[in-house]
């Protein structure tokens, strides 16, 4: 049976765009049939087209990944998935954008040591800038409160009859309904503030 070649490419959210490493993996020479790609997180590996892969994968074929950040973000987990498809399923791994990360290359103990110790390196910056990307994101929004910016939903404000229309729907003199109709309130919102009343 013929050796496959493989293109997997990762993007942390539905609006970023794939299309670059798309792109790369059909100039290495991919089929676009064989290029499977998540719109999730690189926090772990429970990625629906990584498992499909993944299983897919037999030895001597190669898996393409455009850099090392699009394999993962934590650094103990790209060098297990590292380990596990290079020495428990025999298939190779090219990084793109590091020619160094072709572990077709060099198959002696020499080549992968260093391929290892220039995996680590990388994976270790790959957690780090998601480390980076968290506490930016801590940082901004901690900013962001302190100059009064609300998170969430806009807080509805309560009618001024609502304890009037309360007390009517408590005493049975009004339905749910007919009291949310009176308020102008969803379903939600009523309940909530009935709830906060109590």
């Amino acid at each position: 049976m013929k050796n496959k070649t493989f293109g997997y490419g990762r993007d942390s959210s539905i609006t970023q765009n794939e299309a670059r490493q798309v792109l790369a993996f059909k100039e290495f020479g991919i089929d676009e049939r064989d290029i499977y790609i998540d719109k999730v997180s690189g926090k772990d590996f429970n990625r629906d087209q990584y498992q499909l892969l993944k299983n897919i994968l037999r030895e001597n074929d190669v898996l393409v990944i455009k850099s090392i950040d699009r394999l993962g973000r934590n650094y103990e987990m790209i060098v297990d998935e590292w380990k596990d498809i290079t020495k428990n399923i025999k298939a190779d791994i090219v990084v793109l954008d590091m020619p160094l990360l072709d572990t077709r290359q060099k198959k002696d103990l020499l080549g992968t040591f260093i391929n290892d110790l220039i995996l680590q390196i990388l994976s270790y910056v790959a957690e780090q800038e998601r480390l980076f990307i968290r506490q930016r994101q801590r940082e901004g929004i901690d900013i962001a409160l302190s100059k009064g910016v609300k998170f969430g939903r806009p807080r509805i404000a309560k009618p001024d009859n609502f304890e009037e229309v309360i007390a009517k729907w408590k005493n049975k003199e009004l339905t749910a309904r007919e009291s949310m109709k009176i308020l102008n309130l969803k379903t939600n919102s009523f309940y909530k503030m009935v709830k906060e009343l109590n």
